[in-house]
């Protein structure tokens, strides 16, 4: 998250700029700049900008803030002076100007912080030992779930099946390093983010990229539910009594992990340190003590309790359990997507993190499948496998009771890497263009607010809507991940062989083995799973890249309108040309260029309506009123008192026989607009401001309805003339 953005040789962005608070505002690309240059060398202004009625750094010399006559306390200097012609707010400059908006920041605060600086995102990094438990969460927490998700498919076959588990658990543990040392490449390839959709859109092509976004979205999404779940399903296996209160739990825990992410990501990963290496410890005695009883009994493992058959073992269910298995693995990728969050060398720590991460998952995984086979467990509906193994392991004392507290702790907890890249991916999306902008935003604490609480409802509504099964939510977590995994791999190879770096054909290979591996789990869990539940993730992903589609469809239009034109030709006659690529006031880019027609509609002659108009005829513009009348005899009665006013401008009375107010003013605005294009209609409302909000139920609110009409309008622009009211 470094300050400055790195650049290529031409002047662009680098792909992997890091996050900054000024992502929001992109620098203007180098035609644009040479169009502005030809801009401003044709400006003209009737005053000088020097000429203004006050000091615009707000009396840079004058003395500091000083006790006032109505009070002892020193006010609060809003505004400080760093270099001349810039000023920076102080902190109380930010507090809202209403009592209940003051209460409502105080409340925040107390809940999330204070505001950080932009300048701390410097310091908002983890270090190893940090970043460790809070991006391994998801990752290390699976092994929990994992292993059962794949013995429950394969004793649908009968005990007897049951064996399969270790081969099975020896290819995915092949597939955990192929993959792991697959991103451990990609990390220094992409050191400034190496997310799959940054890999795959910069060398498969963008639909790709999108491919491999929506898949990681669904996965995110589908990691806080699956974690919340399994975490829920933990804690009802100790304690059965909260099994009726399971999905409000579920979502109570998703509330305060939202919560603690938006204190930020150093004060997240406080929260979320002792959880992560407690669990590990757990298994750790689970394993060794497991092993040991296994160990005087010669490793002869206990037969498995009967179950019968309820379907023939045949490939189709053994690759069913080899995905289910393989989801295990799910959060290997997040450590590559959260490189700038790592203190510097941020690729280098990031990279040694995640070997740490496999090597800690391989132990996990294999230990675990090994220790259930030779205890002869089964999956039961009541009691999660690891529950079994538990109670068995640590029959008396309180180790199993720590277990559990762990294991339910880090499934809670594991969301938390979702929730730590997420708004990440979102905000590289956003920076292409492929989401809404205000995913770019940091919030007070430097987090992304808008994309963390975007998936906490997303997992919140999924989790509610499948009851909180993680049964039930497995089969849609393998398509996703597996996808982004696929694609992200895919591109490296791609990557490899445009670059040709030393050493690069052995970096292919991997690349390619991780690839295939991949794409072999991706279509065993589409096309295995499919019926359970994997067809809405089919449909979702290319639902999801539609919709990233349409909306940079959207930003590309929006981009074309707002773009820099040049100026017409210097000898033009000032109304010769049509000002502007459309021919139309919105074109006008020069002061010179703009010709004004003020309107001021007016109700009735009152001290607001008296005020607006003496307001527009101040700017020195042509300037028109219009009264709509509901009738004729009210339209004569007003002009009565217009010329007893003294007619001081022109005035056009309009009937409107069926008292509408707001559509005859803008279909009339309509019109003019149609008849001159070129001119920049400013419509100047009257408006009374009320002090209390209860009061705004006596008043129709016309001006605000006027308002929202008139701003659709091209062409058109609206301002107001409040007029206080005081009581």
């Amino acid at each position: 998250m470094g300050a400055r953005a790195e650049r290529r040789g031409d002047g662009e962005p680098d792909r992997g700029t890091l996050v900054t608070p000024s992502a929001e505002f992109p620098p203007l690309k180098p035609d644009e700049r040479a169009v502005l240059s030809r801009i401003g060398e044709r400006w003209r202004t009737p005053r000088r900008a020097a000429e203004l009625p006050l000091d615009p750094s707000l009396g840079r010399n004058r003395p500091g803030p000083a006790p006032t006559r109505f009070g002892r306390l020193t006010p609060i200097d809003l505004f400080t002076v760093e270099e001349p012609g810039e000023l920076c707010t102080t902190a109380p400059a930010h507090l809202p100007g209403s009592r209940a908006g003051r209460a409502l920041t105080r409340l925040r605060r107390a809940l999330f912080g204070p505001p950080l600086s932009s300048s701390a995102v410097l310091y908002e990094r983890m270090r190893k030992l940090v970043a460790l438990p809070i991006l391994s969460s998801d990752l290390l927490s699976s092994v929990a779930y994992g292993p059962e998700a794949m013995l429950a498919v394969l004793v649908l076959a009968g005990t007897a099946t049951l064996g399969l588990s270790l081969p099975l658990a020896a290819l995915l543990v092949v597939l955990m390093v192929a993959v792991g040392l697959s991103y451990r490449q990609t990390i220094p390839a992409y050191p400034h983010g190496a997310g799959s959709y940054i890999v795959a859109g910069d060398n498969l092509g963008t639909t790709a990229g999108l491919m491999a976004a929506a898949g990681l979205m669904l996965d995110y999404v589908l990691t806080v539910s699956v974690s919340i779940a399994a975490g829920v399903h933990a804690v009802t296996s100790a304690l059965p009594g909260l099994t009726p209160i399971a999905v409000p739990l579920g979502v109570l825990v998703i509330a305060v992990l939202l919560a603690g992410n938006l204190r930020g990501v150093r004060t997240a990963g406080n929260l979320f340190v002792l959880p992560t290496y407690a669990f590990v410890a757990a298994v750790l005695a689970l394993l060794v003590v497991g092993y040991v009883r296994a160990a005087t009994r010669g490793f002869a493992p206990v037969p498995p309790p009967p179950v019968p058959a309820a379907e023939g073992l045949g490939l189709l269910l053994v690759l069913r359990a080899f995905s289910s298995g393989a989801v295990s693995m799910t959060g290997i990728e997040a450590v590559s997507n959260a490189i700038p969050a790592f203190r510097p060398t941020e690729w280098r720590n990031a990279r040694t993190t995640l070997g740490w991460m496999v090597a800690m998952l391989v132990l996990l995984f294999a230990g675990l499948v090994g220790l259930i086979h030779l205890n002869g467990l089964v999956p039961r509906p009541d009691q999660t496998i690891l529950s079994q193994l538990g109670r068995l392991t640590f029959p008396t004392g309180p180790w199993y009771a720590c277990l559990q507290a762990a294991t339910a702790l880090i499934l809670l907890l594991a969301a938390n890497t979702a929730f730590n890249d997420f708004p990440r991916l979102l905000f590289f999306m956003a920076r292409n263009g492929h989401a809404p902008r205000r995913f770019l935003h940091l919030g007070d604490r430097l987090s992304f607010n808008n994309g963390l609480v975007a998936l906490a409802l997303a997992a919140a509504l999924i989790f509610v809507a499948f009851g909180g099964h993680t049964e039930s939510l497995i089969p849609l977590y393998a398509v996703g991940v597996f996808l982004a995994f696929t694609l992200s791999q895919a591109g490296m190879v791609v990557h490899w062989r445009r670059h040709r770096d030393p050493g690069w054909r052995h970096r292919l290979v991997l690349n390619a083995v991780g690839a295939t591996l991949s794409g072999l789990v991706l279509l065993t869990a589409a096309v295995g799973k499919f019926s359970e539940g994997a067809w809405v993730v089919v449909i979702a992903v290319p639902a999801l890249v539609l919709i990233a589609r349409r909306i940079h469809h959207h930003y590309t239009v929006l981009e074309h309108a707002l773009a820099l034109h040049p100026p017409p030709p210097a000898e033009a006659p000032p109304g010769g040309a049509p000002p502007g690529p459309a021919g139309s006031a919105e074109g006008e880019e020069l002061p010179q260029e703009v010709r004004h027609l003020v309107i001021v509609p007016v109700a009735r002659l009152n001290r607001a309506s008296l005020r607006a108009m003496a307001y527009a005829a101040s700017l020195g513009q042509p300037t028109l009123a219009v009264h709509i009348a509901p009738e004729e005899a009210e339209a004569d009665r007003f002009r009565e008192q217009w010329r007893a006013w003294g007619d001081h401008l022109r005035l056009e009375t309009i009937v409107s026989p069926y008292r509408s107010v707001v559509g005859p003013l803008a279909h009339y605005l309509d019109a003019l607009h149609a008849g001159r294009p070129d001119l920049t209609l400013t419509v100047i409302v009257p408006e009374v401001v009320l002090r209390r909000r209860r009061h705004r139920l006596l008043h129709s609110r016309v001006e605000q309805r006027l308002r929202a009409a008139l701003r659709s309008l091209p062409g058109v622009v609206v301002t107001s003339v409040p007029v206080h009211v005081s009581e």
